[in-house]
Formats: structure tokens, sequence, C-alpha cells
């Protein structure tokens, strides 16, 4: 068994190095990730530049483009041997309802399911993450799981691990995506000479977070696992579609 391992802080992240570790025990690793933090990235390829890939100090590849470049490269060319499976994290933060749309190493893992691998996108629950050691755990169980029981293949896993002792981690949950309220304003400043500038806003807040959401997963100690499709069609507004076309 041949993983591919990915991410969006960069490799040189904490994160990253602990998932390297945590699966080489089980499995022969390849670790392809951006040179720099590209967090947000969502599922952008570089077209228009060419993209350098250099090995690293710590033994990783590292490429200056996107999470998605990374993951794109080493499949398909890359790498001497293709993978088996894709895993893409341990990220720093959550990655929770709306942000799978934003965040670059669900984009890791999407590109690994786009080019036909089974694929799993994990994250640490937390804006200062501190039990990348829990995470690490999860991802070996979810990795074992797999093996003994694969999903379809055009399944990919978007696991949410709450910042927390292992022993303090109440179990698994299959959960659904929740909602945030819209994002808050931009915040507007000026550069040191004077010219306006933007920042974006921080996320809006929890809004569908009930029972059965990854919010609500994670909120209460559980780990999320939510199986995400890539078909984005809404199949049911079809019918209203062509009733309401010319």
């Amino acid at each position: 068994m041949h993983i591919l391992l990915s991410n969006d802080d960069g490799y040189l992240a904490e994160g990253l190095i602990t998932l390297a570790h945590a699966l080489r025990e089980h499995a022969d690793i390849s670790v392809v990730a951006p040179d720099k933090n590209r967090s947000a990235a969502s599922n952008s390829l570089t077209l228009e530049l060419p993209l350098r890939a250099y090995p690293a100090d710590n033994g990783f590849i590292k490429v200056d483009g996107t999470p998605t470049d990374c993951v794109h490269l080493a499949i398909t060319g890359l790498l001497k041997h293709e993978p088996d499976m894709v895993f893409a994290g341990i990220n720093h933060g959550a990655n929770l309802g709306d942000d799978v749309l934003y965040s670059g190493t669900v984009a890791a893992a999407t590109e690994g399911r786009f080019l036909g691998l089974p694929a799993v996108a994990i994250s640490l629950a937390s804006s200062n993450p501190v039990h990348f050691a829990t995470a690490a755990e999860v991802a070996i169980t979810i990795f074992k799981r797999l093996l003994v029981k694969p999903l379809a293949r055009d399944t990919l896993l978007n696991i949410n691990v709450p910042d927390l002792a292992m022993s303090d981690i109440k179990g698994y949950q299959a959960t659904r995506l929740g909602q945030r309220h819209k994002a808050e304003p931009v915040i507007k400043d000026l550069d040191p000479r004077g010219r306006t500038i933007y920042w974006v806003g921080p996320p809006g807040a929890e809004q569908d977070a009930g029972p059965g959401t990854d919010f609500y997963a994670v909120n209460t100690g559980y780990i999320s696992v939510t199986p995400l499709q890539l078909d984005l069609t809404w199949y049911e507004r079809l019918s209203v579609v062509k009733e309401w076309l010319p």
C-alpha cells in the first residue's frame, strides 16, 4: 500500500509531519506538499506558470504551487509509483460546514478522488491546535478501516477531530455538513503609504449546527466523519429548471 500525503499548511507544518510519521509505520508513503502556507486555496490549479518540485531536507517533496497542484503532479507523473490512496492533513484548524468549499486540505483530497483514488481529508478543529497525536491516531484507525472494509471509490471522507487528548474523545459520528452564517464584513485599513487595503473578514458563526452536523459532533467531543460527493448537481431541481427555461 502506497499513500500520498499532502496538505495546505506547507511541507514544514507540524500536522503533516505528525501524519507522515504515523502512517509510515503502516504503509509506504510519499509526501508532496506546498512550499509555503496555501490555506484556503480551494481547488485552484496553476495553469499559466510552470511548477517546480524540489526535494526538501525532511525527505518530503515541496512544490511552488497549490495543494491541488501537488496532488495532481504526484499522481500524474511526478512519482515513480502511483499511490493507492490520498490523505490530506493534518490541517491546522477545522474544516467544517461551508469551510470545505475554500479548504486547500479538502481540495487536495478532492484532487486525489478526481484522479480515481480513495481520499481522506483530516483536520484538527482548533485555531491553535495542540493534540496532533490524537488526529494521527484517528488517521491510522480510518486507514485500517479502509483496508478491511473499503468505501466506494467515489467517496471522499472529510474528518474533523476535536483538539483533545485521545482519552477525552467520546467516539466517532457519521455527520452531514453544517452551515455558517454569511461571512463577517471586510476589514478596511490603510497601508504605510496611506493607500486603502482590505482584509477578508472572519467566517460567519455557526448557523445550522444541530445534532447530526459536523459542528455538533466536534463541539460535543466526537470525531466527525462526513462523506462528500463531487457531483454537485441538484437532481431534484432538474425538472424545475426545465420548466423555468424558455
